[in-house]
C-alpha cells in the first residue's frame, strides 16, 4: 500500500520526488523501500516488467483459473507495479483488448497483423507478444515485428521443427524524461524443440547486432529455457546480460512457473526460471525480483511476473 493514506496528494508527490533517487545510491536498502511501498525510480531509471499471462483456455475456466476468473487480478497486479514498459506474452485478442481497457495509461503495440494460422481457438489462436509503454513518459520512434522462422515476413511460418509459430515484437522509444533512446524486444520461444529455441533466439541476436554497441536494448520474454541452458548461454555470448544478477536480486532466484499450484513446494523445487529481462549497451540493473502477488488467492497467470529496475 502506498503512502497516500498518510499524506495528501501534493505532499506525497513532493516526498516521492525527493526519495525517488535514493534507490540509486549504494547505501540504500532497496528491499526496505519496496516494503514501504515507496517508488524506487530515479530520473534515469526504467521499471520494466515481463508478464506471461497465459492464454484464455476453456479447460482453465473449468478448473477455476480461466481468464475470466483472473482477468481483474492480472490487471490490478500489473497496474499496481507502476511500470514504465511491459512485455506481455501469450496474449489472445480478447485478452489484448482487456489489457488495453484496464491499463489506459499505456500505448499498446505488437498485436495487429495476420493470424498465426487458420485455427482461431486455444493455443492455435493469435498468441502474440504485445508491448505496453507509458503514454506520459515515452515517444514512439519506430516499431515492428517478425516471425521466428526462415521466412520471417511470412505470418505464421515455422521452421526448425517449432511446435507453434513464434514471433517477436519490438519498439524504439524516446524517453522524454532522460532524453535517451532505447529499444525493447519481446518474445516467446518454442516450448518443445531445443533446435527451434536456439535458432529462434539466434535470429533475434543477429538482428539486434546491427545496432551500435552504445545503443541500449532490452529483451523481455518467456524463453522456455533455464538459466544454465544453451539458449540463455547463447544470449550472453552475444553480449547481453541477465538483469537477474544475484547481487541485485530481491529475494532468491526461483522458478517462474507454478501451474496454478503456488503452494506445491515439491513442484516449486523442480521449477525453472524460464522468463527473463536481458539488457545490452550502456544500461545497468538497479534491482530485480520475481513478482508473486495474488489478489485474495487468485494468481494472474501460471507464471510469476518479472520486474527489472534499470538505469541508463
Amino acid at each position: 500500500m502506498y503512502i497516500k493514506d498518510h499524506l495528501n496528494t501534493s505532499s506525497r508527490r513532493r516526498f516521492l520526488q525527493k526519495i525517488g533517487g535514493l534507490a540509486l545510491l549504494p547505501w540504500v536498502n532497496v528491499d526496505l523501500l519496496y516494503a514501504s511501498g515507496i517508488s524506487v525510480l530515479g530520473q534515469n531509471a526504467l521499471k520494466v516488467l515481463s508478464c506471461n499471462i497465459r492464454v484464455d483456455l476453456p479447460e482453465d475456466e473449468k478448473k477455476g483459473h480461466g481468464w475470466k476468473q483472473r482477468r481483474q487480478a492480472c490487471i490490478q497486479i500489473v497496474k499496481s507495479q507502476r511500470a514504465d514498459i511491459i512485455g506481455f506474452q501469450e496474449v489472445l485478442r480478447s485478452q489484448f483488448l482487456d489489457l488495453k481497457a484496464g491499463l489506459p495509461g499505456y500505448y499498446a503495440l505488437g498485436f495487429d497483423g495476420p493470424e498465426m494460422d487458420r485455427h482461431k481457438e486455444g493455443y492455435n489462436g493469435i498468441a502474440k507478444n504485445p508491448i505496453f509503454f507509458s503514454k506520459k513518459r515515452f515517444e514512439l520512434l519506430n516499431a515492428g515485428g517478425y516471425w521466428l522462422s526462415e521466412t520471417p515476413l511470412m505470418a505464421g511460418s515455422m521452421s526448425w521443427g517449432s511446435a507453434r509459430a513464434r514471433n517477436v515484437s519490438w519498439v524504439r522509444l524516446l524517453d522524454k524524461r532522460s532524453g535517451k533512446e532505447f529499444r525493447l524486444l519481446n518474445l516467446h520461444l518454442d516450448h518443445v524443440k531445443e533446435e527451434a529455441k536456439l535458432e529462434q533466439v539466434r535470429m533475434i541476436m543477429e538482428e539486434s547486432k546491427q545496432y551500435q554497441s552504445d545503443f541500449v536494448q532490452i529483451l523481455t520474454g518467456d524463453f522456455n529455457a533455464g538459466p544454465a541452458s544453451l539458449v540463455t548461454r547463447l544470449v550472453k555470448e552475444y553480449g547481453w546480460t541477465d538483469s537477474f544478477d544475484v547481487n541485485k536480486t530481491i529475494g532468491k532466484i526461483e522458478g517462474t512457473t507454478h501451474a496454478f499450484q503456488p503452494n506445491d513446494l515439491e513442484r516449486a523445487k523442480k521449477a525453472n526460471k524460464i522468463d527473463y529481462i536481458f539488457i545490452k549497451g550502456p544500461i545497468k540493473t538497479v534491482s530485480s525480483r520475481i513478482i508473486k502477488d495474488n489478489i485474495k488467492g487468485i494468481y494472474p497467470s501460471d507464471h510469476y511476473f518479472l520486474e527489472g529496475i534499470l538505469q541508463f
